[in-house]
């Protein structure tokens, strides 16, 4: 084992590496030559591309883990669900490729799903079936993975990419409501929190 070369260390040069140079850029030998030393050095802590996605991710879900143990519970289990949504939403933004980089992984801690006892004890006592808890927090987290891998992808592509001047060109003139229906779309945080809603008010209805 190479002398200062540790976990911990590994992640942090790993989301250096991929704030810089995005997803596709994070190998385990671009990593090693960024920390200085030879990919075997590495192989110690992480064995291949898959285990170092997982403690990145494991590292960033931590980090949502924290801040939901710091947020006042709720009186009502939505309340609850969009204060997860938006801390989630926030670590994606913050790195890279955020949500594509980290969706599928495995937490390899596990304190960080052992975290979520208190909010799944105080949601069953009100009722809540744990089957019933399960969904509604999946579907929540695919809905802001999704929203946030588009999202992130709109900003990387440059305004030019999705000029709505020249989508309007090339619709033409016989197809007035969808040329309308692209100045109709707004972006980032009203867009993200309408949808939330719409997703949450869907739960509530089923629940």
């Amino acid at each position: 084992m190479t002398k200062g070369i540790t976990r911990a260390r590994i992640v942090t040069a790993a989301l250096e590496l991929l704030d810089e140079k995005g997803i596709d850029a994070v190998t385990v030998r671009a990593l090693a030559t960024a920390l200085g030393v030879k990919p075997p050095a590495l192989y110690y802590h992480v064995r291949d591309k898959q285990e170092l996605l997982d403690e990145m991710s494991t590292e960033i879900y931590r980090r949502v883990a924290t801040g939901l143990a710091a947020m006042t519970p709720h009186a009502h289990w939505r309340d609850d669900l969009a204060g997860f949504a938006r801390l989630l939403r926030a670590e994606f933004l913050l790195h890279r490729d955020g949500a594509r980089t980290f969706s599928g992984t495995r937490i390899t801690d596990p304190g960080v799903p052992r975290a979520q006892e208190p909010w799944l004890a105080r949601w069953a006592a009100a009722g809540h079936s744990l089957p019933a808890i399960m969904d509604a927090l999946d579907l929540v987290s695919a809905f802001v993975v999704g929203f946030v891998i588009e999202e992130q992808e709109q900003r990387q592509g440059g305004p030019e990419r999705y000029s709505l001047p020249q989508r309007d060109e090339w619709l033409g003139d016989d197809a007035p409501l969808v040329r309308q229906s692209g100045h109709a779309r707004d972006h980032g945080d009203p867009r993200f929190e309408r949808h939330l809603g719409i997703l949450l008010d869907g739960i509530a209805g089923d629940s």
